[in-house]
């Protein structure tokens, strides 16, 4: 693709030769025939180095460029534009169910529905018109999968869930397993017994939502488990039963949040960070990579980091004390030298 073609298509002006692209990429990796951004000035050595063919800047740009150069409003967001110009087409998944699929006589299949090799629907189950479930994918009695949702391989669907419309649900995700839920009973000889609580809930998860590969998300105990519609959840990530995500929130990857906490709209879960249970957390909070929440979140302080979490102002004063009592002491050190022995 010719670079006045991405320029005139993401309202960028093209100042240079008319080259072609093939791709995008990071100035440091770029190679010829990619297409680069930057949109900080500070990265200017990086710009001036790249080898890339052509480069996204900001119309301000007063840096240099070994290359020709787009000039946008927004870098970023004008590679993304450029990237989706750029993309290859998505695999053809046809209509049909494949031939080794086992689809019961009982489950519903909408119109233009395409079903991969080894899949199983059980009964009961529906399908929305236009779905996408690819190869080997398990769909258990009673689920339902709404509008243009896109299943890709080997996703578990157990008894119940409920999945929106337009929903993508990537390899390896399991939704409607059982939560960690154990009692314990004393039998007659003293000894202690481990007993399992039955989860008798199910999993619904709202329009638009996208799972991240080898996430698992919790049945409820009773009731449901809920993830709200927009929501965007990245690989491993673990959701316990109950939890409730208002929506339009994001979950990083290796983040887990505990049974029955309720996470309010627009939250930011960080990478490794994890919320106890039975907590609620206000819309708009964001919580830290590696944090540790033991405790609610009512909104009065939006970003949370550290084990227990903090404020970004406390969580900073509490490492920048032992410094503080080192330089304390050496100043005791000075103070008691220059006044000498008692």
């Amino acid at each position: 693709m010719k670079a006045s073609e991405i320029a005139a298509a993401i309202g960028g002006e093209l100042n240079g030769n008319d080259v072609e692209i093939f791709a995008c990429a990071g100035l440091e990796e770029a190679r010829k025939g990619d297409l680069s951004f930057c949109k900080d000035s500070k990265h200017v050595k990086l710009v001036e180095g790249t080898a890339a063919s052509a480069v996204l800047l900001p119309r301000d740009w007063q840096g240099g460029a070994p290359c020709p150069v787009i000039s946008v409003d927004d870098p970023d967001r004008a590679c993304i534009e450029a990237a989706k110009l750029l993309a290859p087409p998505e695999p053809l998944r046809p209509a049909g169910i494949h031939p080794t699929a086992v689809v019961s006589p009982k489950a519903k299949i909408g119109s233009g529905v395409h079903i991969g090799a080894f899949t199983v629907i059980e009964a009961g189950s529906s399908i929305g018109d236009g779905a996408v479930v690819e190869a080997q994918v398990f769909i258990g009695e009673g689920c339902a999968v709404g509008e243009s949702t896109h299943i890709y391989p080997q996703v578990t669907l157990r008894e119940g869930t409920k999945v929106g419309r337009g929903c993508i649900i990537h390899c390896g995700v399991r939704l409607g397993g059982d939560g960690y839920g154990f009692t314990t009973k004393r039998r007659d000889d003293g000894s202690v017994e481990i007993e399992k609580i039955p989860q008798l809930g199910i999993v619904e998860i709202g329009d638009g939502v996208e799972i991240g590969s080898n996430t698992t998300i919790d049945r409820a105990r009773i009731g449901r488990t809920y993830i709200g519609p927009m929501t965007k959840i990245d690989n491993l990530v673990q959701v316990g039963h109950n939890v409730k995500i208002k929506g339009y929130s994001g979950l990083i990857a290796q983040s887990g949040i505990a049974g029955s906490t309720e996470i309010g709209m627009g939250c930011l879960i960080w990478a490794q960070a994890g919320v106890s249970g039975h907590l609620k957390i206000a819309d708009g909070v964001q919580v830290g990579p590696q944090a540790g929440v033991s405790q609610s979140l009512d909104g009065s302080v939006k970003y949370v980091i550290g084990t227990p979490a903090e404020s970004m102002k406390e969580f900073g004063g509490r490492l920048l004390l032992p410094k503080a009592v080192s330089k304390l002491k050496g100043r005791l050190k000075d103070i008691e030298h220059s006044e000498g022995p008692k």
